[in-house]
């Protein structure tokens, strides 16, 4: 079984369900797909929100080998994305000798806000944690301690881990950066990340890729009625009641005499 993880931020609500409706849609084995919500997640994350936090997964992504129990793999997700292709060929990637997988993207922001007029913050590694492979049993690091007390930038730059040798590659493919990375054929990208904005937001629209998004969220919408044609009855006249006539009663004239 192949366990996802997806980033949940209230704001970008619809992006979660179009994502794991585009996984769900072309994978050719058994996906379990779970929302990183903090609702849920209340007795485990319970550090505040940070000024420069974006989305309310900022942090909680890290918790994903934790809830794990530390066993087995995991992928994790931020939800501003589509998935192109069959997740199992990501979930086949996996390699015992990393902690964790990342496309090792070089990203540096050249815009000061993104999305809903949030900061855009700059650090190495940026972008490494939106899409992860986790190695459960080698992230023991991440307790929930770990999780609520460390600085962003000790998570998302993988400090936790004793060395960066334990950080594995994956293809560019699976991150393609929407805005930043140069527009290719669908055929040669397998997730796209909206990650400046998504085609949701009136402000992003017509960025790149926005009509994969808007088809994939017409195909979740899918409700197909049935086909046959019901006639609906005619209701039957009402028959017209005779008046009975008093007995003894004069007859009214139809003509009048003149």
């Amino acid at each position: 079984m192949i366990r996802v993880f997806i980033g949940f931020d209230p704001p970008e609500t619809a992006a979660f369900h179009v994502l794991a409706q585009s996984i769900h849609a072309r994978a050719s084995e058994p996906v379990t797909i779970a929302p990183l919500m903090l609702s849920q997640l209340e007795s485990v994350i319970t550090r505040e929100r940070h000024p420069l936090q974006s989305t309310e997964f900022s942090f909680s992504r890290f918790i994903v080998p934790y809830l794990c129990d530390y066993q087995g793999w995991a992928i994790f997700m931020d939800c501003d994305m589509l998935m192109l292709d069959d997740v199992a060929k990501l979930w086949a990637l996996k390699d015992d000798r990393y902690a964790v997988q990342v496309v090792k993207h070089d990203h540096v922001p050249k815009e000061q806000t993104k999305f809903l007029g949030q900061t855009q913050t700059k650090y190495e590694k940026k972008n490494w944690s939106s899409v992860m492979l986790f190695n459960n049993a080698k992230c023991r690091a991440l307790t929930p301690d770990y999780v609520n007390t460390a600085t962003g930038l000790q998570l998302h730059r993988f400090q936790w881990l004793e060395s960066d040798d334990l950080i594995g590659d994956i293809p560019h493919r699976w991150n393609w950066l929407v805005g930043y990375d140069k527009r290719r054929p669908l055929k040669d990208v397998s997730n796209l990340h909206y990650t400046i904005g998504g085609p949701y937001f009136r402000e992003y629209r017509t960025t790149d890729y926005a009509r994969q998004w808007f088809d994939e969220r017409e195909r979740m919408l899918r409700i197909d009625q049935s086909r046959k044609k019901t006639k609906a009855k005619k209701a039957k006249p009402r028959p017209k009641s005779k008046k009975k006539r008093v007995r003894g009663a004069p007859r009214k004239n139809k003509s009048r005499r003149r």
